[in-house]
């Protein structure tokens, strides 16, 4: 990547850190002060986080004392050291001295960023020029200093990429036979301004500490997951037989109507042997009959633990065939990664010191009161953590050999973080595409402190958020101020996870969760069933489902239910394309909301590029799955690239209708409106049409 060499007549100061060419003294501010850099992770010693081709925002305060001009530009350095484009920086607003600029890493890595402020003479003696010589006020003076200003920056522009119009302005400005207007006029020309914007003179050039910016692979932001349980697809369970488990063959046959919907993620809960004391029987009942089939995250019998597949479900041959179908339908293997062991799991006489041995002896099993789980013993990690970090390690390179690359870690937040933080680390560094996501519903500090230290992804509390103000606050939360070290999977339901929302609301209910998942955040996911619209607890006031596929097998008729029309199917593979031919569903930081007169209704854009370029996504969503609501919706016509009087074409793609809206706009949306009661509109900012003069 070729670099810009502007004009510098000072050496390099540092600030922000001990690193400085000062004198003696105050070593923590520069001759330009350079403060407040963003992003910056725990003081910068943990890396903002990017992906390949996504553009995020650099900024930090940049000022001087006095009234001379001071300007700013990013330094991007590549993982082999490179530096990026010159990327000038421009105030963010009037008078804040706080500046920014966009930023695209191309590559994967580990990348550093920084700040330059300096001095901006010219700059300077345009704003003095611009007064003095119109009131003739020193003009000789002013333009013999112009000139020679211009022939100093003239210096630092290569002869084809503007000298000679710098050169040129300077002669202007020392021609006594011209106006004074005609001179100052030749310093100001588009030839000129543009030469020195890309080649600027600077002085007292200071920088920023040097922090560091971890880009990984798209995965890592951009994906549409789906959850199954491999033994549910192809079971057969009929009354008064025993039931006959599903397999990894016949779960594979259920992949191409997955991928036929869009997903690019297909999520597997634990798929190792599973014990048998205190095997949990149908609805988590304490005690199972002899055909009941267990949860998959108790973890281990005599068959073997993390490293073996259950029997019923086939064998690696067969394992490997379900990884080679999902990849030649374009979709990757997500595996569950539950550290956690039933009591019959071979660490439990192999290494005893793992657990937490309680006083009468016995080992304590996994408790979330007033949840018990008799048939899960928790590790304890204190007594041999370098044990557990190696073995752990070897359990994921062990399915990383058989091509999983994405893991769904199960309560990451039951184990310290500490040790997350030195396993993920040293898997990343020899394979740094694998991906790893916090299934993490914890309180906030440890939540984003998992991201901070290695998690790619982390689930959310999307799931409790339904109304407009909390949406609203919590994702301008993730879009802003988390946005550049944790990226969020917005999981519309899971098998612990059945919210009242669905519960109560019925099929608009769904639409709606889906519509937003999809469109507010570049990651998310459903689990098998939400496109049936199963909605039915095992008990009223819970979130668990009745005859939860965690405990039993659940085959599912889904031929019948897509010919009976009982199934939002078809939305989901909308939304899908949708997501993937509009890049500003793909990321995540450029969400904006706009004012609706209703609280029933949420309306928000997204935009990726600028100018011609540019791709927006408008969304209005009723958030009321029981009645139709009318509002007006008022547009932030900038935040869509536009003029408050403009107005454009705005296509519905849910279902092809094209309107023309311009600042304030009727809107009105009813659950039973197909597909969704939702308009999700896309329209290009580069064309307006019917403009007012005004």
């Amino acid at each position: 990547m070729p670099a810009a060499r502007p004009s510098v007549t000072k050496t390099i100061e540092r600030t922000e850190s001990g690193n400085t060419s000062q004198p003696s003294g105050d070593p923590m501010i520069g001759r330009i002060p350079v403060l407040d850099l963003h992003p910056l992770i725990d003081c910068g010693r943990r890396p903002a986080k990017a992906v390949v081709g996504e553009t995020f925002r650099i900024s930090a305060t940049v000022f001087r004392e006095g009234h001379d001009a001071v300007a700013a530009n990013v330094v991007l350095r590549d993982p082999l050291g490179r530096p990026g484009p010159w990327t000038p920086m421009r105030e963010l607003a009037p008078g804040t001295d706080r500046w920014g600029a966009e930023v695209t890493p191309d590559v994967e890595g580990r990348w550093t960023y920084g700040v330059e402020g300096w001095s901006d003479p010219v700059g300077t003696w345009r704003h003095h020029a611009g007064i003095k010589i119109p009131a003739g006020l020193d003009t000789e003076l002013v333009l013999a200093e112009g000139a020679a200003l211009h022939e100093r920056a003239a210096e630092g522009v290569p002869k084809r990429d503007g000298r000679e119009a710098v050169l040129a302005a300077a002669d202007a400005l020392r021609d006594p036979q011209l106006p004074a207007a005609t001179r100052l006029a030749a310093a100001l020309t588009p030839e000129v301004t543009a030469a020195l914007a890309r080649h600027p003179l600077r002085e007292l050039v200071t920088a920023s500490r040097t922090v560091p910016l971890l880009v990984e692979r798209r995965r890592a932001l951009f994906g549409s997951w789906y959850e199954l349980f491999p033994r549910s697809e192809g079971a057969v369970v009929r009354k008064g037989a025993p039931p006959v488990s599903g397999t990894f063959r016949t779960a594979a046959e259920r992949l191409p109507a997955v991928a036929a919907m869009g997903f690019d993620v297909v999520y597997l809960p634990p798929v190792h042997p599973i014990g048998t004391s205190y095997r949990k029987g149908p609805n988590n009942a304490l005690s199972a009959g002899p055909h009941d089939v267990g949860s998959p995250w108790a973890i281990g019998s005599p068959e073997g633990g993390h490293d073996a597949l259950h029997p019923d479900l086939g064998t690696f041959e067969d394992f490997a065939h379900f990884v080679r179908t999902a990849h030649d339908l374009r979709m990757e293997v997500a595996l569950d990664f539950a550290l956690q062991c039933s009591p019959d799991h071979p660490w439990v006489t192999e290494h005893p010191e793992w657990f937490h041995h309680r006083a009468d002896g016995s080992i304590a099993y996994a408790e979330n009161p007033p949840k018990k789980y008799q048939d899960i013993y928790p590790l304890a990690f204190d007594a041999d953590l370098n044990g557990l970090v190696r073995e752990t390690e070897r359990l994921l390179r062990f399915w990383m050999e058989r091509g999983v690359r994405i893991f769904r870690v199960d309560n990451p937040h039951t184990k310290p973080v500490l040790f997350w933080e030195k396993v993920i680390a040293d898997v990343n560094r020899t394979d740094p595409d694998v991906v790893f996501l916090a299934e993490a519903f914890t309180r906030p500090a440890m939540m984003r402190t998992l991201a901070q230290i290695g998690f790619q992804q982390s689930y959310t509390y999307f799931t409790w958020r339904n109304g407009k103000h909390e949406l609203t606050e919590y994702l301008t939360e993730l879009s802003r101020e988390s946005s550049s070290y944790m990226r969020p999977n917005f999981f519309v339901n899971t098998p612990d996870i059945l919210h009242a929302y669905l519960q109560d609301g019925g099929r608009p209910a769904f639409e709606v969760r889906a519509v937003l998942a999809a469109t507010l955040s570049p990651a998310w996911g459903v689990y098998a069933g939400f496109e049936l619209c199963e909605s039915t607890p095992v008990r009223s006031g819970s979130e668990e489902y009745l005859d939860s596929e965690k405990y039993q097998l659940r085959p599912r008729d889904w031929e019948t239910a897509a010919r009976a029309g009982r199934t939002i199917a078809p939305l989901i593979t909308t939304l899908n394309r949708l997501r993937r031919r509009h890049p500003a569903l793909q990321q995540l930081r450029d969400l904006h909301f706009h004012h609706v007169d209703n609280d029933a209704v949420l309306a928000y854009s997204k935009r990726a590029g600028n100018g011609a370029g540019a791709d927006t996504v408008l969304t209005v969503v009723n958030l009321d799955p029981h009645h139709t609501h009318e509002a007006t919706v008022s547009l932030d016509m900038p935040e869509l690239g536009l003029d408050w009087h403009d107005s454009v074409p705005v296509r519905d793609e849910l279902t092809g209708e094209t309107y023309h809206w311009g600042r304030d706009n009727y809107v009105r949306l009813d659950p039973g409106r197909a597909p969704a009661p939702a308009h999700l509109f896309s329209l290009r900012p580069s064309s307006p049409i019917g403009g007012s003069p005004n």
